[in-house]
């Protein structure tokens, strides 16, 4: 008896998939001056519990997960996961300018270092939940944002800040239209 093979194939194509962002270009990546600090609230936004590199984990997880039997969808996570990208790259090189390393851990005022880590991902069970734990998880990132404004006296570093802001914000529009 020949054998047949049975196949599973993933048949939702990403090509042209492009990132979700508003249509406004971001500021010059600048810094007034070097400035440590500055450096370690920017680690915190690029990899802490609330960061551009836990965003773009959990919406690439979210995007996996539901790619096959949910296309549209999944396409639409992978576009706002790569508008986090572009964030987490902007961070990035602000950090570097204001004389901080790149090395995936957050920097505390007190002088403490935590190394990113999946246990920072909310990743529920279903697709409803996990567009909620989504748009949760962009508030946070916009309070937090927020409040490292306050903190920093350097306009051209809250420029940037308050442009990714319009995306997230953008972002929990998209989400919430998602909500079912």
């Amino acid at each position: 008896m020949e054998e047949k093979r049975a196949f599973l194939a993933n048949e939702c194509d990403f090509a042209g998939v492009r990132p979700i962002m508003v249509d406004l270009p971001y500021p010059a990546l600048r810094v007034e001056g070097k400035n440590p600090a500055y450096a370690n609230l920017l680690s915190i936004d690029y990899c802490g519990a609330v960061s551009e590199l836990s965003a773009i984990t959990q919406y690439i997880n979210n995007e996996n997960r539901m790619s096959c039997e949910r296309c549209p969808l999944a396409k639409t996570i992978l576009g706002i996961a790569m508008a986090e990208m572009m964030h987490l790259q902007k961070l990035g090189e602000l950090i570097v300018l204001l004389g901080g390393d790149i090395d995936f851990a957050a920097k505390f005022q007190n002088g403490r270092k935590r190394q990113w880590t999946p246990e920072y991902l909310n990743m529920p069970d279903n697709i409803g939940r996990m567009i909620a734990a989504d748009i949760e998880a962009e508030k946070g990132a916009i309070e937090q944002y927020r409040m490292h404004m306050k903190m920093m006296n350097d306009c051209y570093v809250n420029a940037v800040l308050a442009r990714i802001i319009k995306d997230e914000e953008y972002h929990i529009m998209i989400l919430r239209s998602l909500e079912y």
